[in-house]
């Protein structure tokens, strides 16, 4: 296992407007009813070694990745899109369903940890991390 106190990381960062509705019983309002946040999306990778050409990882890939995202994401209305069928459109679970996407795309070998950060407006954020097969 490597030292984690010697690694590199990466982080993209993208901005977006989405709506969602949340399904729990008696939501406050305005939760329970359709209303938008302005969301930013921190994808940090990390890892000990740098590639051949000094990178963690292809950031233009990773850009890529990520406006493919933000574009899937922007203006719609989370509850209605296949991936969050039968889950409540927290930002915790979107966290972690934008990072499987994010993961999913991966081909750089490099980094061992994706973590996926975000914000809800801009006081309140969710995470999820994983480890990356590399």
């Amino acid at each position: 296992m490597t030292d984690p106190r010697h690694q590199y990381r990466l982080t993209v960062t993208r901005e977006f407007v989405a709506q969602h509705y949340l399904t729990v019983p008696d939501p406050e309002p305005p939760e329970g009813e359709v209303h938008s946040h302005q969301f930013t999306v921190e994808v940090r990778f990390a890892g000990p070694e740098l590639g051949e050409y000094g990178y963690l990882v292809d950031i233009d890939a990773v850009e890529s990745t990520v406006d493919d995202l933000e574009e899937r994401y922007r203006d719609a209305l989370l509850n209605d899109l296949p991936e969050f069928e039968g889950l409540n459109p927290s930002v915790e679970h979107f966290a972690r369903l934008f990072g499987d996407r994010v993961a999913d795309a991966m081909v750089d070998p490099n980094p061992e940890a994706l973590a996926v950060r975000i914000w809800e407006d801009d006081f309140a954020w969710a995470s999820h991390r994983r480890a990356l097969d590399g």
